[in-house]
């Protein structure tokens, strides 16, 4: 999750942009505007901001971005929770607002507009906050178990040159296939069929590892140099994490007597009633009786 901070003086064009065609603009809520039409909301919040004209950029815009990652789970009833508690630890409350989500891109995102000029007139204060913001978007991706991008996330790979291409492809396929592996045959196995090598560095003059190198069309590149999180070191810990997370799986879905089955073993061993065998049962003893008299 990231957000995108700004400030405008036309609440024209930004309602204009945010409710324009081709946005799939789906409004979540708003506060302090009427929702006859766009000229009634841009009067809205013209209206307010009139009663500070000191402030010449009235307009604030967020765009909460969010990972293509999270798509599935982002329903718009999540977003807006996450929306307003963004709003509530941002301090910007008590003024008119509208947010807005928008399906034109791959990736889930929201835009809020508010009035930098609150209902009772004063300015809604940003102070630091960019830093605010962005220390805020880090909490809210680990409160709401989100996905953490990495910068190179961010990089256009299309415009990449070798050896930057080549590079990128390792680090996407590590990405893939380090969280499905258990051990470094499994890795090296996988990353094979992806036409990358893998190369250990050893101590010298010992057995011991030191570093791992990762090889594809000709250029190598050191773990770490390709990402922190790839180094021998780190890798090394998620394959035994892995390989623990394996085995207690396994444990847990090997066949137990559950007590619900224990129960079933009792009642189907339980000598049952039939009224048949009993009045037989009784007929017998009644014979052998008669026969002990005479």
């Amino acid at each position: 999750m990231i957000a995108k901070l700004s400030k405008g003086g036309s609440f024209g064009g930004a309602v204009q942009y945010i409710f324009g065609p081709g946005k799939g603009a789906d409004c979540l809520a708003g506060m302090g505007v009427l929702f006859k039409d766009t000229p009634s909301i841009i009067r809205g919040f013209e209206r307010q901001a009139a009663q500070n004209p000191r402030v010449s950029k009235p307009v604030g815009h967020v765009v909460l971005s969010f990972s293509p990652r999270d798509a599935a789970r982002l329903d718009n009833r999540l977003l807006l929770s996450i929306a307003v508690e963004y709003l509530d630890r941002m301090g910007i409350k008590d003024t008119q607002l509208i947010i807005v989500r928008h399906r034109d891109r791959e990736h889930p995102h929201l835009h809020i507009l508010f009035n930098r000029v609150g209902n009772d007139g004063r300015t809604i204060s940003d102070r630091n906050d960019r830093y605010r913001s962005e220390r805020l978007c880090k909490q809210l991706t680990a409160r709401y178990g989100l996905y953490f991008a990495s910068g190179k996330e961010q990089v256009k790979e299309y415009r990449l040159r070798e050896p930057d291409k080549t590079k990128y492809e390792i680090y996407h396929a590590l990405c893939d296939t380090v969280p499905r592996c258990r051990n470094w045959e499994e890795l090296t196995a996988a990353l094979h069929r992806e036409g990358i090598a893998t190369e250990f560095r050893m101590r010298g003059g010992t057995s011991d590892v030191q570093g791992v190198v990762f090889a594809k069309n000709g250029y190598p590149f050191n773990g770490s140099k390709i990402d922190r999180q790839f180094s021998y070191s780190k890798i090394d810990t998620a394959l035994e994490r892995n390989s623990r997370q394996a085995l207690a799986s396994e444990r847990q879905s090997a066949p137990t007597l559950t007590p619900s089955f224990s129960y079933l073993l009792d009642d189907l061993l339980r000598p049952r009633f039939d009224p048949d065998e009993a009045e037989q049962t009784q007929q017998e003893q009644q014979r052998r009786r008669r026969g002990r008299r005479r």
